[in-house]
């Protein structure tokens, strides 16, 4: 047997799946580690947790497939975007690794948008100005930090920091690069206005690298632990984004991956690099000749959980007495609901926002409250809420690519299905759930095995991906979401004007 294994680096645990030459799933490890938030709007992680939990998960899955020398024919990686890591001289990490839900570089954000240089930037990186991004981040390190900003040797993320301690060296990936704001995305290579804005030099950033590239001569301790040889090929792999999109099949013109998990995203395949006008959508390579488009959501899953937590703790403790899943039960009491939640609308802005409003100060709300609304009313207006927002990214790519002709969804809300019937609904679009099982660890394989000559060409994801379900919308539905939406964005762009008043009283106030 010949075997593939894809690794994908998120953001709360390392998952590793190995593969046959098919994509059939031969075995499957995970294991997680803690996030940091000492301060409010820290999201850091310890980058050796990160390193061992990539080590625990190739050994568990080499280990549970009996994998036999020569039978392993590469590892190829995935992993989180955004992240940001400062090495000293001896390439030692100076900080731990900021995450892209570190909201600390605020300030540096909004003054980049305001004078114009964010635009600029923008226009050249694919990157929306936002804290989330390793350029905005940097510019707070060295204004707040500058001592800790003078003793770095290397900025790098946390994939670079894996292949470091695996191989030696730092090399970035087009991908990962390409979600950062300082690569240029147009000419391949580091934006110099980005760099001479941050005071840094390519130097100080990793070497760049195709993500089908490879590596080999493993680190011989890793070789032993793993007890694999230290030729085998690693490839650099690319994000956890473009890759879902290629671990569901929406690689092709017009096929759209939506993802709802804890956090979300839209997101489309196209053959060059395109940036939006209004700044609002980032481009981010998959391959030097294919680029997803789209825009994450901060709010997924979590306002699901916060609907479970804050509105619904006495259906949480029967669910645990019964031994059932509280999310089930929320969800049968939703499906009770008509359409629209009879005119609740809910902004899902929990922890502010990235796409489409791109606004780390956003706030949640409920809006059409009357006395005959009900919890169960909240709990469907929060499901509605999360796609409405979703549903204006995918009107910002339409503008960009086109108008989708049909819908990938994955993610912990795909196992619903009341909310891949309201994403049908509301999109007004077939949805179809791919049967492909961790799909940004597929991806990963995929283009490994493209990397090494296994399969001809990425299109081979085809006959592995399968089809568990598939929604069509529902007139009448569409029908009541038609109305509600434009009073839904009308709203939004209400409120927006207030959310940083709120955000800096909550700060003020909020123990």
């Amino acid at each position: 047997m010949e075997y593939m294994i894809g690794v994908d680096i998120g953001t709360t645990s390392t998952k590793s799946v190995l593969y046959d030459m098919k994509g059939k799933v031969i075995a499957y490890a995970n294991s997680g580690y803690q996030l940091y938030q000492d301060v409010p709007d820290m999201a850091e992680e310890d980058p050796d947790d990160i390193f061992d939990a990539v080590i625990e998960v190739l050994g568990q899955v080499i280990r549970k497939g009996k994998v036999k020398k020569g039978e392993l024919k590469g590892v190829s990686f995935s992993s989180a975007m955004h992240s940001l890591i400062l090495m000293d001289q001896d390439d030692q990490p100076l900080t731990r690794a900021i995450t892209w839900a570190d909201n600390r570089a605020a300030k540096y954000s909004e003054e980049l948008k305001e004078n114009g240089v964010g635009a600029e930037i923008y226009a050249k990186t694919g990157t929306p100005i936002h804290p989330m991004a390793p350029l905005s981040k940097i510019l707070w390190i060295k204004n707040e930090k500058p001592e800790l900003f003078k003793q770095t040797k290397k900025f790098i993320d946390l994939k670079s920091y894996v292949f470091f301690r695996l191989f030696g060296s730092y090399k970035m990936e087009y991908s990962i690069a390409s979600a950062t704001g300082m690569f240029n995305i147009f000419k391949l290579k580091w934006d110099k206005q980005a760099l001479d804005l941050l005071g840094i030099t390519e130097a100080q950033l990793p070497e760049l690298v195709e993500p089908t590239d490879y590596i080999t001569g493993l680190n011989p301790k890793y070789g032993e632990i793993l007890g694999i040889s230290e030729d085998i090929p690693f490839v650099f792999g690319a994000s956890d984004g473009v890759l879902s999109n290629l671990g569901v099949d929406a690689i092709d013109p017009g096929v759209v991956a939506v993802t709802i998990g804890t956090s979300g995203a839209v997101r489309v395949v196209v053959d060059k690099p395109v940036v939006d006008p209004n700044g609002n959508l980032f481009c981010y390579a998959l391959t030097k000749d294919k680029w997803v488009v789209g825009g994450p959501v901060n709010n997924g899953g979590i306002v699901f959980r916060w609907v479970k937590d804050q509105l619904f703790a006495p259906e949480k403790i029967t669910a645990e007495q019964m031994q059932v899943s509280t999310y089930d039960i929320l969800t049968q009491i939703a499906e009770k609901i008509p359409a629209g939640s009879d005119g609740l609308l809910f902004h899902p802005y929990l922890g502010g926002e990235r796409a489409p409003i791109w606004d780390a100060y956003a706030r949640g709300s409920f809006f059409g409250l009357t006395r005959k609304h009900t919890r169960a009313h909240m709990v469907r207006a929060a499901l509605e809420g999360i796609v409405y927002n979703l549903y204006i990214v995918m009107l910002m790519i339409e503008g960009v690519a086109g108008k989708p002709k049909s819908i990938q969804a994955t993610g912990g809300f795909a196992r619903s299905a009341l909310w891949r019937q309201m994403l049908a609904d509301i999109f007004e679009q077939d949805v179809t759930i791919p049967e492909s099982f961790e799909s940004s660890c597929l991806g990963a394989a995929v283009l490994g095995m493209y990397a090494l000559g296994y399969v001809d060409d990425l299109s081979a994801v085809k006959g592995m991906v399968g089809v568990t379900d598939v929604h069509k919308p529902n007139e009448a539905n569409f029908e009541v979401y038609r109305e509600l939406l434009p009073i839904w964005i009308r709203l939004s762009k209400v409120l927006e004007p207030e959310y940083k008043s709120i955000a800096e009283f909550q700060k003020k106030h909020m123990k």
